[in-house]
């Protein structure tokens, strides 16, 4: 199954200098997730799509566009 949202995940994650696996465990998540995030073939759930903004510091749209 394909994404339905573009993210911006990654460039999020290069601007701080985080590995996927540094992503990953301030998320709780494990790097897969973040890994099939990025590449498009997984949708966050609501409340990870919020700890993911959270973290950033910027709304879930300037993250994943629908």
């Amino acid at each position: 199954m394909t994404s339905a949202f573009v993210n911006r995940l990654k460039v999020f994650r290069a601007e701080r200098d985080w590995t996927q696996a540094d992503l990953a465990e301030r998320l709780g998540v494990s790097r897969q997730t973040i890994q099939a995030l990025e590449k498009g073939r997984y949708d966050p759930s609501l409340p990870l799509a919020f700890r993911i903004s959270r973290l950033f510091g910027q709304p879930i749209e300037a993250i994943f566009i629908a």
